[in-house]
């Protein structure tokens, strides 16, 4: 009988799965440096007509509406400071 369960074991044993490799620590990395920039920022005609370019009359200016000047085109993404895809007079105050 103990043969018998000791021949059982043994064949458990061969049919199991492999263990899991053992958990290793990940080598160590050099150090990050961070660098803070400021906005993009392109120097150039900072005079708009508001009116003139909210062709819709909502308020605000889109990214269509502000292809009309090139300045506020490359400088987009630095004005739209709420980042909704959208300028307000408030926030061309800031960039003017």
């Amino acid at each position: 009988m103990q043969a018998q369960a000791a021949a059982q074991n043994a064949q458990d044993a061969a049919a199991a799965p492999p263990p899991p490799p053992a958990q290793t620590a990940p080598p160590p990395q050099a150090p990050v440096t961070v660098h803070s920039l400021p906005p993009d920022s392109v120097v150039g005609e900072y005079k708009i007509d508001f009116a003139a370019m909210d062709k819709n009359h909502d308020g605000s200016l889109s990214r269509a509406e502000a292809s009309s000047n090139a300045t506020l085109t490359q400088e987009f993404r630095a004005v739209d400071v709420n980042n909704n895809g959208r300028l307000s007079k408030d926030e061309l105050k800031g960039w003017m």
